[in-house]
Parts: C-alpha cells; sequence; structure tokens
C-alpha cells in the first residue's frame, strides 16, 4: 500500500490521474485529473467527495497499484482504471460526489437515462458518466454559455447498498459499448501491474520496500502515443513534473533496457523523434508541445552503450537508426555552443547542464565545464564504436581521434593539478565553486590518467560531498548549501549513477558500491522523491519521482549482483 498524499493513483498507458493538489497542503480534497497539458497545469477535471444522507464524509485512503479504496465510517468507494480511458468506481452504502472544476463553456448534458456526458472545455476532453448499478443525481444549471456548475452525485439506488459507475474519456463520439464488472477489472490491471513487477530489475531482499515503489512509480507513470508522443512513454511524474525532460529519458531507458529492451528503447528515441534540423533535442516534452529554450547535456552516447551492453535488441539496425541522430546531436554542440571558438563547449544556461542552479552558474554564464567536455568525449567515442558496427571505417577513426583530441584539451583547460574547475567562456576566469558537477568527469574512468582519477575520488570522499546517505551536490561546508538548494546541496538520483558508473570504469568497485548502498538505503526509507536533503536524507520536491525509481532500481541491482 502506498500513500495517495504523495504518490499518484494512475496506471500504465493512461492520461487518467487521482491525486492531491499539493498546494493545498497534506489533507487537500483529492481530484480526478487529466495530466496531457504538461506542468503548467495541474488538470483538475473533477473533485472527489464521499457523502452519505446528502452531506460530505471524511475519509481514509487505500493505495495499491489495481484500486484506491476510500474508507468512511458509513461505507467505502474504489477506483479502478481498468483502460486507458476508462475510470470505474463503485461503492457500498455511501455515494460519490464529483464536483466538476469547470471554466468557460464547460457544460453536461444527459444523454439517456443512466448516462450524462461533461464536456470539459477546459480540459479539452468530454467524460461519459454511465451507471451500471444505481443512478446519477446530477446539478447542473445552464446560464447562458455554460453550466454554472457541475455537480454529479453517483449514489445506490433506493433500497440498494451498492453503485457502480463507469467514466470514459473521449473527444468527439461516444461510441456505447458494454464495460467489464469493476471486480474483472480490478483483476486484469492487478495481473496487468504484476507482470511489470516481474520484469522489474532484481535488487536485495532488504529493499523491497523501495523496490514495489519504484516498480508501481514507473509503470503507474507510462502514458499512450498520443500528439507529438510517438512511443509509450514515461513521464517523470503524474504528480506536477508531467513531462519527460532530455536527460531523464535516458536513466528510465537503462533501467529498462534488460528486462524490457523495445519500451526501454522507445525511451531513448523520445526526443531524437522531435530533434530539430540544426541538432538540439528539446528541454521537455508532453503529448501536447516541446520546449525549445533549453535542453539537456549529452549523456545520450553514454547510455546507448549501456543498452546495448544488456540487450541484443539493440541490433545494428537499431544503432544504424540512431547513428545521424547522435552524430547531429553531438556537432550541435561543437558547432554552436562554442562562442570563443577555443575547442571547448559551453553551457548559456543551468537548465542546459541539467544543474539548474549549480554555483558553476553563480557568476553568469556561458560557463564552460568539465562535464560537458566529459559526456562529449564518450559520446564520440561511442559513435566510433558504432560507426565501425556499421562498417564506416573512416567515420569511425574520425571519431575516435576527435574524442581524444577533446579529452586532451579538456584536461589542459580545466584540471589545475588538484581539481577540474569551470571557467566563463572568452575570458576563461575560474569560476570558485564547491559543486560536485565538477567531478563528474569520473565518468571518464580509465580514460583520465591515474593521478586524476585518485585525486577525484579523494575529493569525493574526503572532502565531504559524500554523507552518510550519499553525494551532495554542493559541499556540505560551502556557503552556498543549502538542505533543500535544488542543486546546490541535495542528493540526486542521476548524479549518483553517472559518478558510481565512472567509479566502476575505474576499477573502483567499493568506492562505487559504497555510494550505491547508501543511495539505496536512503530511497528504501524516504522514497522515491525527486531529491533528497544531503543531511538527513529526507525526501525533497516531487516524491513519486521515475528517475529516481530506475536509478534506485538500477544501483539495487548492481548490489545485488555483487
Amino acid at each position: 500500500m502506498f500513500d495517495i498524499r504523495k504518490i499518484p493513483f494512475s496506471r500504465y498507458g493512461s492520461f487518467i490521474t487521482i491525486s492531491p493538489n499539493h498546494q493545498e497542503g497534506a489533507g487537500g480534497p483529492l481530484y480526478i485529473r487529466n495530466i496531457r497539458n504538461g506542468d503548467n497545469d495541474f488538470g483538475e477535471v473533477f473533485r472527489l467527495d464521499l457523502i452519505w444522507q446528502g452531506q460530505t464524509l471524511s475519509y481514509k485512503p487505500v493505495l495499491e497499484p489495481s484500486v484506491l479504496r476510500l474508507e468512511s465510517s458509513e461505507g467505502f468507494a474504489e477506483f479502478c482504471i481498468t483502460e486507458e480511458r476508462v475510470l470505474q468506481i463503485r461503492s457500498n452504502r455511501v455515494g460519490v460526489r464529483l464536483t466538476g472544476i469547470t471554466g468557460a463553456y464547460d457544460y453536461a448534458v444527459k444523454v439517456e437515462e443512466n448516462r450524462w456526458e461533461v464536456n470539459h472545455s477546459m480540459q479539452e476532453m468530454r467524460y461519459m458518466l454511465t451507471t451500471l448499478k444505481g443512478r446519477i443525481v446530477m446539478d447542473a444549471p445552464f446560464i447562458e454559455q455554460r453550466c454554472e456548475k457541475i455537480i454529479a452525485d453517483l449514489l445506490p439506488a433506493d433500497s440498494e447498498e451498492e453503485m457502480e459507475c463507469v467514466i470514459e474519456e473521449f473527444t468527439t463520439v461516444y461510441q456505447p459499448r458494454s464495460y467489464l464488472s469493476f471486480a474483472q477489472g480490478r483483476t486484469r490491471v492487478s495481473e496487468d501491474f504484476q507482470a511489470w513487477y516481474e520484469k522489474t530489475l532484481e535488487t536485495p531482499e532488504e529493499y523491497s520496500q523501495g523496490k514495489n515503489l519504484a516498480a508501481y512509480i514507473t509503470w503507474s507513470c507510462v502514458v499512450p502515443p498520443e500528439g507529438i508522443l510517438l512511443r509509450p512513454a514515461m513521464y517523470m511524474s503524474k504528480n506536477w513534473m508531467t513531462n519527460i525532460w532530455s536527460w531523464d529519458h535516458c536513466f528510465n531507458a537503462m533501467a529498462l533496457a534488460k528486462n524490457s529492451p523495445e519500451l526501454a528503447w522507445d525511451q531513448f528515441m523520445i526526443f531524437f523523434d522531435l530533434q530539430d534540423t540544426s541538432g538540439t533535442l528539446p528541454d521537455f516534452v508532453n503529448n501536447r508541445f516541446a520546449l525549445w529554450n533549453f535542453t539537456k547535456p549529452p549523456i545520450h552516447g553514454w547510455t546507448v552503450r549501456r543498452l546495448w551492453e544488456q540487450s541484443s535488441y539493440v541490433s545494428t539496425e537499431k544503432l544504424e537508426e540512431v547513428y545521424e541522430p547522435l552524430t547531429r546531436w553531438t556537432k550541435w554542440w561543437l558547432t554552436y555552443q562554442d562562442d570563443d571558438q577555443d575547442g571547448i563547449p559551453q553551457y548559456n544556461h543551468g537548465n542546459d547542464s541539467g544543474w539548474d542552479n549549480s554555483t558553476i552558474f553563480h557568476k553568469g554564464t556561458p560557463v564552460e565545464s568539465p562535464d560537458l567536455s566529459s559526456f562529449l568525449v564518450l559520446q564520440m567515442e561511442v559513435l566510433s564504436e558504432i560507426a565501425e558496427k556499421l562498417g564506416r571505417e573512416d567515420e569511425a577513426r574520425r571519431w575516435k581521434q576527435e574524442s581524444e583530441e577533446l579529452l586532451t584539451r579538456m584536461i589542459e583547460h580545466f584540471w589545475d593539478g588538484e581539481r577540474f574547475t569551470a571557467k566563463k567562456s572568452g575570458t576563461h576566469e575560474v569560476i570558485e565553486s564547491d559543486s560536485l558537477v565538477l567531478y563528474i568527469p569520473v565518468v571518464l574512468g580509465k580514460r583520465l590518467p591515474a593521478e586524476i582519477l585518485e585525486k577525484l575520488l579523494a575529493g569525493i570522499k574526503r572532502k565531504g560531498f559524500l554523507t552518510d546517505y550519499g553525494l551532495a551536490t554542493e559541499l556540505p561546508s560551502s556557503a552556498f548549501y543549502k538542505d533543500d538548494g535544488y542543486w546546490r546541496g541535495p542528493i540526486w538520483a542521476p548524479t549518483t549513477m553517472l559518478i558510481v558508473d565512472g567509479l566502476l570504469s575505474a576499477g573502483e568497485r567499493e568506492p562505487a558500491l559504497e555510494i550505491a548502498r547508501k543511495f539505496c538505503e536512503m530511497a528504501n526509507t524516504s522514497g522515491m522523491a525527486e531529491n533528497y536533503n544531503a543531511l538527513n536524507g529526507e525526501g525533497l520536491r516531487d516524491p513519486a519521482f521515475t528517475w529516481t525509481s530506475s536509478v534506485f532500481l538500477m544501483l539495487g541491482h548492481l548490489i545485488k549482483s555483487n
């Protein structure tokens, strides 16, 4: 069972979600939501209440993967998303009140005795309410262009105790149909989740609580192909981070690669489906639109290597599919993100790095940062390997040479003898920063000289980044450190994964496993939060995040395998 106050109720392949609006506080009501419109719109369609003899009741929510149950002193109601567009409700001894969260032009119209249509123009969706048992009492007075309110009471029939109702989404014309019973639908959803769970990466038994939660979050956050999404897509969350960002998707893809390789490939390719002719990728995407004001770091070469290492699904045909897009993505950084033409690419905003407010940006931009060059060194190396697999030997040699040359320039440019630094592009002024981002070059592993690797590892461990819970993103002794400072302190899953992977590739197995264990123990206790307080392990921000879940599963699987 999960806490609906933190974990939204939804299912694989559906945009229907039930959760509270966190801006209203922990004790706020639950809403049926439509999460199609990105994170600028919470998507409330109906507020949920239990009613008895015309009065609303307090209730206790109980959330399982297949059903949400609201228990009151007078009876209970249960909700199950039995199909992608179908929410079924049943109650015993109590009724369910749906209060429409409406705007201009929204209305309700009676279709037949047991059926009402609610046209929710604000959400650009229609809803057909159909009773299978019981009755609908609708309060929806129409004034001029809309109903001034829409309140639907779903009630047991007179002298009966049970009610069953279906809410189905549709966009143009409703097609009359029959529905499974609530019990049949719930069984089907339970089987669907169980099949997903069985494909979820194995973790140590002591992490079973975390695995259950991570499996549910990743399963329930997948939405179907719709609009500009051409593939099934795992959103970052169905709380309020209802988009996919262009490095988050890589971690979700890697966690799926071993046991669900086709879905993993879909996650990886989502952004390349939308790639601009210049080569850049959007910052984020949902079914409605993509944002092009920013982008995210080029970890995609690093990712695709891990996909093919885990599954034969990434065939020569798949590598052919990704080779040109990955080439354009790499060239975009080298061509358009190097204003001073020194051969070292730059970030023009913190958002482009993924470390939105890192202290390497506290003096403004553009900033040349060693993590970016590190990712591109790896990406060009991977392009070389793909080119070789495709029989493009000249291109393979050229990419290998460019990778090695960038590595040399990067070390000469950023290494000061003790650590990597970040610099302002153009002036090359060193930016004083105690950000963990300056240690991300460890992802290069043994490509770095042994002396540099040794000092990077010492810096991570002895300087204080590694707390009892994991890797702080800003040194806790820094003047800029904040417990809930986003990229100025909290522990994040992706940075943990990158550093653990780098340590493993450098042959530093024990430090890698130590960091992995700290992270997994924290997430197993505190849940799959967006990030965590580095000093006490408390979950921060969005409490139901998929890339956290995916990294937890990958690191847990690493621990079990070692």
